[in-house]
């Protein structure tokens, strides 16, 4: 198997270039996966390389469970594992492409960026060399390079001074393919992909990098390194389209292994909560916007099936979910399962990671917040490191058997969040 992790030393480097490039290159036969608890990249990861993209984040698993997640997915020849922010990014936290690609032993290619610059690429590159001795950069590509002269240059520089590290090529600035992709790549547009790849991978080599990756490492053959967890005899309905579209996979797939049978609707085609559900699961997305709203607004199946779920069975729901079971957000009607509203800001009002009142880890990002009366009703604080100062971030019917939260969590880690719907069933 050959494995290989793609960072940079910040956001908007082109990692998210150079992994589009290799998923096209090697699709159907590659497991992409993701550092952090991010939704938008896994999704576009799944429609490059067709098949699913899977999170790595040490902040809500330990190193154990980390490696587990890897080699239960890592189900291809190649997995390539693009990073989040800068490489070190994160490590305060627990969670960076450095500290995912050493513990899981994985080489790294670096993208350094080579646009008005020489000589200081290689002080920036030994620093970073530096920083941490037990880190696993291996290789680096040069992007945004005026010429092959140009990045010649680099090359020389950085092979006289790290003979440990390949310089595998470069990627030209401007490249035609990316002249009419506004804000980066869009989920929706798969038709230039395939240039976008060519256009990338024109002046890497490939087979350099192929024995980079290669990995000699056997899988440790761990222990379930996760709780146990009860299997139920029950159904569960899972809202999963366009609008609740965050939705990590691990969790689909342990939702598959507790319960006996899952059911997966879609809100945007109006599709019903089956009569027969025992538990309802709404994930994150969007549903404050404009579009997303228009949307679900006339989708009164969907919407009254949930409102009569909620009379008498349990309902989690993160975010989106969250908001969709409110009375409204601004002006949008939303179902009305709980007394309380929200507003939509400009600005984020929370990013990053929290823990909630019970020491659950996970991640939220969002921009809407709830109003002064509906804040008084919440019970659950989020906290962004232990001992913190925290704001309420989830609210319940008194019986807590309707639940939201604007946490997102990975049910494996922790199996009671569910568990508990049937505590004494």
């Amino acid at each position: 198997m050959k494995r290989v992790a793609i960072s940079a030393c910040g956001s908007n480097r082109g990692k998210t270039i150079l992994t589009t490039a290799l998923l096209y290159h090697f699709r159907g036969n590659v497991r992409p996966f993701k550092v952090g608890p991010d939704f938008i990249d896994p999704q576009f990861h799944k429609r490059v390389a067709l098949k699913e993209s899977i999170n790595l984040d040490s902040f809500m698993m330990s190193k154990e469970q980390v490696e587990w997640i890897y080699y239960h997915y890592a189900t291809e020849e190649w997995a390539v594992i693009e990073g989040v922010m800068g490489f070190y990014d994160g490590d305060d936290r627990g969670c960076s492409t450095y500290s995912i690609a050493r513990d899981l032993d994985t080489p790294v290619v670096m993208l350094l960026d080579g646009s008005g610059s020489y000589i200081t690429i290689v002080a920036l590159l030994k620093g970073l060399l530096e920083y941490r001795k037990d880190n696993t950069i291996k290789a680096v590509v040069i992007n945004r390079v005026s010429s092959k002269s140009h990045y010649e240059l680099i090359k020389n520089l950085i092979s006289k001074e790290f003979h440990q590290i390949e310089v595998l090529g470069w990627i030209r600035k401007d490249l035609e393919s990316l002249r009419d992709t506004h804000l980066g790549l869009d989920l929706r547009d798969l038709s230039k992909i395939e240039a976008i790849s060519k256009e990338v991978l024109e002046h890497i080599d490939i087979y350099r990098l192929s024995k980079i990756a290669e990995t000699h490492k056997k899988r440790v053959k761990n222990s379930y390194p996760f709780p146990k967890f009860k299997r139920l005899d029950k159904k569960i309905t899972i809202v999963n389209d366009e609008n609740f579209s965050f939705l990590y996979y691990d969790n689909l797939q342990f939702l598959k292994e507790m319960f006996k049978e899952v059911v997966v609707i879609d809100s945007t085609k109006d599709e019903a909560v089956p009569n027969d559900t025992d538990f309802l699961y709404i994930p994150g997305g969007y549903v404050e916007s404009v579009d997303a709203y228009n949307r679900i607004k006339h989708s009164n199946s969907f919407k009254n099936s949930i409102v009569e779920h909620s009379k008498t069975k349990p309902i989690y729901a993160e975010c989106a979910g969250l908001l969709y079971l409110s009375k409204k957000v601004d002006d949008k009607v939303m179902s009305g399962v709980l007394d309380i509203e929200f507003e939509l800001g400009n600005r984020f009002a929370r990013l990053g990671y929290y823990y909630n009142s019970d020491g659950v880890k996970g991640h939220a990002f969002h921009y809407t917040k709830p109003t002064v009366s509906t804040l008084k009703k919440g019970f659950d604080t989020l906290y962004k490191r232990v001992g913190s100062k925290g704001e309420v971030g989830s609210w319940a019917t008194n019986q807590k058997k309707v639940f939201g939260t604007y946490l997102h969590t990975l049910f494996r880690v922790n199996p009671k969040i569910i568990e508990r719907f049937f505590d004494g069933s």
